[in-house]
């Protein structure tokens, strides 16, 4: 039981961290090919476009995040409640 209550821990763990992580990736990926391209080496040109997009994904998928932890946490309870 206790390996299951892990299991889905991680699982909920990565299904709420990918999406702002897949696209800080993607972004760095962009921006570093633009600078590759342009020989433009700037290092505030990788973070401002990378904060301010991880942050809007955040902001969009905040209710999503938000209802898969609560689900989470809600059947960590229902075991929790029928423990002997």
């Amino acid at each position: 039981m206790i390996m299951d209550v892990a299991r889905d821990a991680i699982y909920t763990m990565l299904i709420v961290s990918a999406p702002p992580l897949l696209v800080g990736m993607a972004v760095g990926l962009v921006i570093a090919l633009f600078q590759t391209l342009t020989q433009i080496q700037e290092m505030t040109l990788i973070f401002v476009p990378k904060i301010v997009l991880v942050f809007a994904t955040i902001m969009l998928l905040l209710p999503w995040m938000v209802r898969e932890v609560s689900e989470f946490l809600e059947r960590l309870m229902d075991i929790a409640v029928t423990l002997p």
